[in-house]
């Protein structure tokens, strides 16, 4: 392939060839990505040699073999990806000179939010369509270091996450809160015994599973003296290893309340161990939010401020 001096002027096509290159990647291939697109596989494909001709490299394997970036797709992709946030960010700048509240929101919380009743994120978002339709709004579940990451790099506008060692670059917004409690399986050597037979040297004696990253989770368990022999990074995973029968772990209470009321999990000590979680909305400091992320950071306060 031609390694012809790139032009490096980007116009409106070579905008959209990275979009479609982008798509392809995350999807991990042309067919994956034709839904994604709703272009067919031949133009998708013609897209990519373009993009390619036009870079003059080589972007990614595709063929009966399958689908693979090369080094330098990998490096393309990571470009692409900064500049994009970039375009994005300056169609929202320019939106609000016009006074319009337009463009997309990145979004990203921890795990599981959805039976919590103190939890109104729901809410929040139909609050916010409704004063900003126009709005594109993106959510994802993230691990809460990846989060404040995220945030601080200007990829996501605004995460949720536990209250845990606040960084100096970021605001945080407390919003809500979540009762933690130490759970067995029905096939754990716990499940039968009654709380007075159990002290807390007893159950140091048996496996642990815990969250991997900083979090109150993780430094609950530290503190208690509990012999992690598992790792996760979410709180699904952790319901799977204690429905095992072969783990203890600390799940919020809303989350555990199905599994225990079918008789698949109980709590151990539940007077003596427990802990609670406060979740924040977390925004960085410099560069300020945008007008549209004030707003959601704004309808989030004003939301749970009224189930309290």
């Amino acid at each position: 392939m031609s390694q012809n001096k790139l032009d490096t002027r980007i116009g409106d096509t070579d905008i959209r060839l990275l979009r479609v290159f982008k798509t392809v990647a995350e999807s991990g291939g042309i067919t994956a990505a034709e839904i994604e697109l709703n272009i067919g596989k031949s133009t998708i494909s013609k897209h990519l040699s373009d993009l390619e001709l036009r870079l003059g490299l080589k972007l990614c394997n595709r063929g009966p073999s399958g689908f693979s970036l090369t080094e330098d797709g990998e490096k393309v992709l990571a470009a692409a990806e900064d500049l994009l946030i970039s375009v994005a960010q300056f169609r929202t700048e320019v939106n609000e000179v016009k006074q319009q509240l337009a463009g997309s929101i990145r979004v990203a919380l921890f795990d599981q939010c959805t039976t919590n009743p103190e939890a109104q994120l729901a809410r929040t978002i139909h609050k916010f369509n409704e004063a900003a339709p126009a709005v594109h709004i993106e959510l994802s579940l993230e691990p809460p270091n990846v989060i404040e990451t995220m945030v601080i790099t200007g990829h996501l506008d605004v995460g949720i996450i536990a209250l845990h060692r606040p960084s100096a670059s970021l605001d945080y917004t407390p919003l809500y809160g979540e009762n933690m409690f130490l759970y067995c399986g029905q096939e754990h050597p716990l499940f039968d015994r009654s709380d007075p037979e159990l002290k807390l040297s007893v159950l140091r004696k048996f496996n642990y599973a815990g969250l991997n990253v900083n979090s109150p989770n993780l430094i609950v368990g530290q503190q208690l003296g509990f012999r992690r022999a598992a790792k996760v990074q979410n709180e699904q995973a952790l319901v799977i290893l204690i429905l095992s029968g072969r783990y203890l772990g600390f799940l919020p209470d809303h989350l555990a309340q199905e599994f225990v009321e079918q008789g698949l999990m109980k709590q151990v000590l539940p007077k003596e161990i427990k802990y609670r979680t406060r979740f924040a909305a977390v925004a960085r400091k410099q560069p300020a939010p945008t007008r549209v992320a004030k707003l959601f950071l704004e309808t989030l306060v004003k939301v749970h401020s009224q189930v309290q």
